[in-house]
């Protein structure tokens, strides 16, 4: 059973920062593509960052600048590291641990982590 545990969620002030923290109760390597998502109240779950197994990062558009993902497999960990927050920002942040095998794919989600920007 895999388990994604987040940390880092709260209440910050528009301008503000937040880090979020997610452990991975598996070794994560490079097979995995690690990843965060979020989802506001009446949307869709969105991406907005991730790092693949090789190192390569993508993010959402609406986060390009401000956030930044790091991955340490040593520790199992993925950061997200966010800057310059508004409120739109504001939603419940779920990481995600991608892992392909042999042609097959596999997603695993944290509980979730709230994130509110407002003043």
């Amino acid at each position: 059973q895999v388990q994604l545990v987040e940390s880092g969620g709260g209440l910050v002030q528009p301008g503000g920062s937040l880090r979020l923290s997610c452990t991975a109760s598996i070794s994560i390597g490079s097979i995995d593509d690690m990843g965060w998502f979020r989802q506001a109240p009446g949307k869709q779950r969105e991406l907005v960052a991730r790092v693949t197994g090789g190192g390569s990062t993508h993010y959402a558009d609406a986060v390009k600048g401000r956030f930044t993902i790091s991955r340490d497999n040593a520790k199992n960990t993925v950061d997200l590291q966010m800057n310059s927050l508004k409120p739109e920002d504001t939603a419940v942040y779920y990481c995600n641990l991608r892992r392909s095998i042999l042609g097959i794919t596999r997603d695993y989600w944290g509980q979730g982590t709230q994130v509110t920007v407002s003043s």
